[in-house]
């Protein structure tokens, strides 16, 4: 049930209803949520109601444990347990497929079925659940004693397909709550949910249609300046089409009186590679810092090369969470590689302040970004080959503009306009649209509607972060 489609809003309408008709009794209401979480999973297949409740029962009696004891050998025997499980969850279903064509290739044997194949990567369920069961080692959280708040907060049905990732200690206490959805609530809710509409189908989804699917599929057939425009379309559709999710998402949520994290911030404003991952997929780049950085070894030590390593190690294993893939593997260190230099950049200057002429930000800006834009190549391609025709293309000097159509200019434009208007618009643009009378808002939803049915006639093409 992709979060596109109108199977999904007629289950969230039903929810919706269903939650606030029983909320007042805080049981009831976890009960049509985690009754709601469990119906997503099993759209998708029956075995996650199998699976998942299981691995959220052994987490929750692990943070129950870790609380309960102090002995420090006990306490890291258990975090070890249950990141075990979870990451394990991730491996059985992303991981094993690849690793066994890849014992068949070199060993010259017979590649062997997985049976375990599903629908639905773990990563997001699993990197979420792990918030809980960490933060209480870390002694940053403390356990739930509400088994059924543990379960709505750890499976929340917005968060399944592609984050944000969020701290179950943040859900949590969300859950005791007890006002009643606003009415400007309510019209943000519907403004985010409109807006992921429209990203995805208006911009993301055309731009891939109409040149971007086949540039990477067969980038020998075009010319080089048609490739760079695949290249710079894909930055576009890449974003618009997860935070176009994330918009869906975190309004879904706010409709049940859930606040969850931003998740984007106008990435390819960033005036570096740090500030990039500031900016971009921020739940994540949180996570990684947070979860898988700072658990690193070599940190505190006075040899520096640890820093550095250690950010290219974080990237890579990024990468790898994308998928078995020498592609993502090389995406990931480009970028690890690309934040360690400029950590070292920065040791060696003494942490310097940002440039406040607007001339040098330009042009930080637009070198971060073209940085970024390169990396994306390795990220669409489907293999390392494709990627070096990519490449290749590019650098060959062709020139043509035979094979892109003129929507494709204007939504580029209207895209890349769209991304740096300043702040402060789409704020007043929140604000003007939560503020509306009713009537205003849904004729506001009904031409978006529109439109979507006119232009957007690719149907529900899943978000690309699904399979992730």
């Amino acid at each position: 049930m992709l979060l596109s489609t109108p199977a999904y809003f007629t289950f969230l309408i039903a929810v919706f209803f269903v939650y606030w008709l029983v909320s007042r009794f805080r049981f009831a209401g976890l009960a049509v949520i985690v009754f709601a979480n469990y119906f997503f999973y099993a759209r998708w297949d029956l075995v996650y109601l199998a699976l998942i409740p299981a691995a959220s029962t052994c987490d929750f009696f692990i943070g129950q444990a870790l609380a309960a004891t102090e002995r420090a050998a006990i306490r890291r025997l258990l975090v070890t347990l249950s990141i075990v499980l979870n990451i394990g969850l991730i491996a059985s279903v992303k991981y094993m497929p690849f690793l066994l064509d890849s014992y068949a290739h070199w060993t010259s044997t017979q590649a062997r079925t997985w049976p375990w194949v599903l629908p639905l990567g773990l990563s997001f369920y699993a990197f979420q659940s792990l918030t809980y069961t960490i933060d209480i080692y870390r002694r940053d959280a403390k356990p739930t004693t509400s088994y059924l708040a543990y379960l709505a907060s750890v499976s929340f049905f917005p968060t399944t397909l592609a984050g944000p990732i969020t701290r179950i200690s943040t859900l949590l206490p969300q859950w005791s709550k007890r006002e009643l959805l606003s009415a400007q609530d309510g019209g943000k809710a519907f403004f985010l949910i409109g807006l992921g509409l429209l990203k995805k189908f208006l911009i993301a989804d055309y731009l891939a249609e109409t040149l971007i699917n086949r540039v990477f599929d067969l980038p020998k057939l075009y010319s080089g300046t048609e490739v760079l425009m695949g290249v710079y379309g894909y930055a576009l559709q890449l974003y618009y089409d997860f935070s176009g999710y994330t918009d869906i998402a975190i309004g879904s949520a706010l409709l049940l009186g859930i606040k969850l994290p931003i998740n984007f911030n106008r990435p390819y404003a960033a005036q570096n590679i740090a500030d990039f991952w500031r900016r971009w997929h921020i739940s994540f780049s949180n996570w990684l810092r947070d979860y898988l950085y700072f658990s690193l070894p070599g940190l505190r030590s006075r040899w520096k090369i640890f820093t550095y390593a250690n950010l290219i190690l974080t990237m890579a294993i990024g990468g790898l969470w994308h998928g078995a893939s020498w592609t993502f593997l090389a995406w990931g260190l480009w970028h690890g590689t690309g934040l360690a230099a400029q950590r070292w950049w920065q040791v060696l200057r003494g942490n310097p302040k940002p440039s406040p002429h607007w001339g040098i930000r330009i042009l930080k800006g637009v070198v971060t970004f073209h940085f970024v834009l390169l990396g994306w190549i390795f990220f669409r391609s489907p293999s390392l080959a494709t990627a070096r025709d990519v490449f290749a293309q590019i650098t060959s000097g062709t020139v043509s503009f035979a094979n892109i159509a003129p929507g494709f200019w204007v939504v580029m434009a209207i895209a890349a306009c769209a991304h740096y208007l300043p702040k402060g618009w789409y704020d007043r643009s929140l604000k003007l649209y939560s503020e509306s009378p009713f009537y205003a808002q849904a004729g506001a939803m009904a031409l978006l509607l529109v439109a979507i049915q006119y232009v957007g006639a690719t149907g529900a093409v899943p978000f690309i972060y699904n399979r992730f």
